[in-house]
């Protein structure tokens, strides 16, 4: 990567609404917004520097950033970018979100610069849908739905996952990421864990887990102690696109866990 600061740069007063909450949770991060657009630093909205142009700012970030974050139409960042790139082992990640907050995309050096993971990351943290087209991700179909108590540690954590995978008859390289909850976005057990398995953590909205018309497995226990009606099975299927069980819910030693796979149209006979 080419540096250690993170930019979070924007051309709309939407992006900048985006923006703020990345740049309070992202430590070390810098918040560029366009001179033109209404902004006023207050209670949660950081400071911002301004720019005039998006081209000559990204020209200055580019070669002394880790990861540059835009809230702006992904064609305006490719013609800002495309003058600038020279490898993927030595350029920065480069993530796009679009003004509705809808996509988290990872753009340019997704695995080698961790766009990947900013991605998704970056959507975790707004709610979006993250957005990886690098084909040895795209091609794993497997998701890990695993409900869990608060503060589980990590290794009872991988430990479940591997025999579940191993109960299905599922090699742990099929798996595109494991799915939870955003009310776990502090349970550091499950992150560890995920960085163990070497599989990303993609945390699903609890409205859209309360709002799921699909067939899951309701829990009271659940229920009363995360007002939520499951977890396991929901984040497996809500987390992918086209997905169904390869297995229902399972407990192993106290965690819960549910496989789903995605149909891949590219896998179609």
């Amino acid at each position: 990567m080419s540096g250690q600061a993170t930019a979070l740069i924007t051309l709309s007063e939407a992006g900048a609404k985006l923006l703020a909450p990345l740049a309070a949770a992202l430590t070390g991060s810098r918040l560029f917004i366009h001179e033109s657009i209404r902004y006023e630093p207050a209670l949660n909205r950081p400071e911002a520097e301004r720019f005039s142009r998006i081209t000559d700012l990204t020209a200055s970030l580019f070669p002394v950033c880790r990861g540059l974050i835009y809230a702006a139409p992904c064609g305006i960042v490719v013609r800002a970018i495309a003058p600038l790139i020279q490898s993927k082992f030595e350029d920065p990640a480069v993530v796009c979100i679009d003004a509705g907050g809808r996509w988290s995309v990872s753009l340019l050096s997704g695995h080698e610069g961790g766009a990947n993971a900013f991605a998704i990351r970056v959507a975790n943290i707004l709610g979006a849908e993250p957005v990886i087209t690098t084909t040895t991700e795209a091609l794993k179909s497997v998701i890990v739905g695993i409900g869990c108590r608060r503060g589980t540690p990590a290794g009872r954590i991988v430990t479940a996952v591997r025999s579940a995978l191993a109960d299905a008859g599922v090699g742990i390289d099929e798996v595109r990421i494991i799915a939870s909850a955003d009310i776990k976005a502090d349970e550091a057990g499950l992150f560890a864990a995920a960085e163990e398995l070497g599989v990303p953590v993609r945390l699903v909205p609890s409205a859209e887990i309360r709002a799921c018309r699909r067939d899951v497995s309701c829990s009271d226990f659940v229920k009363e102690k995360v007002n939520l009606p499951a977890v396991a099975e929901p984040a497996a299927l809500l987390a992918g696109r086209r997905t169904r069980y390869i297995c229902r819910k399972k407990t192993y030693n106290g965690i819960t866990i549910a496989l789903a796979r995605e149909e891949l149209p590219s896998r179609r006979s």
